[in-house]
C-alpha cells in the first residue's frame, strides 16, 4: 500500500521480526545466564555465555544467530527507511551472527575475529538510523532527521559506556553491554511501529473527510 510520496508500509513479517528481536535477545541471554554456575550479569559479558567452556553455550550461540536473522528480515522489510540505513542494518546483523561462530576463548586476551565481527555488529546497529532517515510530510516520525539523529546519539553514548567499561574494567561491563544491546534491538521495533501507524492515521483522516462530505450532502 503506497502513501505519501512513495513511502510504503512494513509487511507483517517485518513487524514480527522487529518484535521478536528484543524478546529473543533478552530471553536468550537470561536463559543462558541461568545455566552458568557462577555468572554475574552486571560484571560478565554476554559473549562469555557462548565461549568454549560455558555451560550449554549453544543457547547463547543460537540467540546470536536467531536475533541476527531477525535484524536481517527487518532490514529487508523496512521499506519506508532509506536504503543506506537498511543496508547498514543488514551488515550489522551479519556481523552479529558471525560473532556466534567466532566466540571468545579463555586465555586469549585479544580474540581478533571476535573483536572484528562484534565491532561490525555494534557499528551497524548503532549507525543505521543515520542512513535511514527520510523527509516529507508522510514520513514516520521515527525516520525524520531529528529522531534519527537523536537515536544515533543515544546509541553512541551507550556504546561509549560499554567501551569504557571494557577498557577500564570498572565492573559493570555486563550491564553496559545488555543496556546497549537492548537499546539497539528496540530502535528497529520503534521505527517499524512508527511506520505502521502512518497509514492508519491517514486512513482515519480520509474516512473522516468522506463522512463529512456525505453528511454535507
Amino acid at each position: 500500500m503506497a502513501y505519501g510520496g512513495g513511502v510504503r508500509d512494513v509487511p507483517w513479517w517485518g513487524v514480527a521480526s522487529s518484535v521478536a528481536a528484543p524478546v529473543l535477545l533478552v530471553s536468550g541471554w537470561t536463559a543462558a545466564a541461568s545455566l552458568q554456575p557462577h555468572f554475574n550479569a552486571v560484571r560478565d559479558t554476554v559473549s562469555s555465555l557462548a565461549a568454549p567452556g560455558a555451560t550449554d553455550r549453544w543457547v547463547m550461540t543460537a540467540t546470536f544467530i536467531v536475533v541476527g536473522v531477525c535484524y536481517l528480515v527487518t532490514g529487508f522489510a523496512l521499506r519506508p527507511a532509506g536504503l543506506p540505513g537498511r543496508l547498514i542494518l543488514i551488515i550489522g546483523a551479519a556481523g552479529g551472527m558471525l560473532v556466534a561462530v567466532n566466540p571468545i576463548h579463555t586465555g586469549v586476551p585479544y580474540p581478533v575475529p571476535h573483536i572484528i565481527w562484534a565491532s561490525v555488529g555494534l557499528a551497524g546497529l548503532t549507525t543505521w538510523p543515520a542512513g535511514a532517515w527520510r523527509r516529507g510530510p508522510a514520513t514516520p516520525w521515527a525516520l525524520k532527521p531529528a529522531a534519527a539523529a537523536a537515536a544515533v546519539a543515544v546509541l553512541f553514548a551507550l556504546v561509549f559506556w560499554f567501551g569504557a567499561e571494557l577498557v577500564l574494567a570498572a565492573g559493570q561491563v555486563g550491564l553496559a553491554e545488555r543496556v546497549t544491546g537492548l537499546a539497539e534491538a528496540l530502535w528497529p521495533l520503534t521505527v517499524v511501529f512508527s511506520c505502521a501507524r502512518v497509514p492508519r492515521r491517514r486512513y482515519a483522516v480520509a474516512s473522516a473527510l468522506r463522512w463529512l462530505v456525505c453528511w454535507a450532502r
